[in-house]
């Protein structure tokens, strides 16, 4: 029987930082409010250039690195989202090409918050 085996992952997070104090000066509220009802001391703000294949691409590349992967190595590559940048080719498919990943099947799954854990059961 065919196993899968998650062996590296990455993620992206934008570098530019909106802080509670931040948000404070923009609108009536302060940090501690907002921690203690929520937990947030912070948010990340895209880039106008960032998307959805960029940044999936991005944490790919990061995955194959923790992994110590050469992504021509590849099988399969899941991209589990429902805001994806354009409907074809899927963002699975072009995070396949920029990353070199050639022999790897690659396909999105749409299934708007169960995307994650969806994309997993199917490995």
């Amino acid at each position: 029987m065919p196993r899968a085996a998650i062996t590296g992952w990455g993620m992206y997070v934008p570098e530019r930082v909106l802080s509670n104090d931040d948000l404070s000066r923009m609108v009536d509220t302060n940090d501690e409010w907002i921690v203690s009802r929520t937990g947030i001391r912070e948010r990340r703000i895209a880039e106008s250039t960032d998307t959805v294949t960029s940044t999936s691409t991005a944490s790919a590349r990061l995955a194959c690195e923790k992994a110590n992967l050469d992504p021509a190595e590849l099988d399969l590559i899941v991209v589990g989202t429902f805001t994806a940048d354009q409907y074809m080719p899927s963002i699975a498919c072009q995070v396949q090409n920029q990353i070199g990943a050639r022999r790897a099947a690659a396909f999105d799954l749409n299934a708007a918050c169960t995307s994650f854990v969806l994309s997993l059961i199917h490995i």
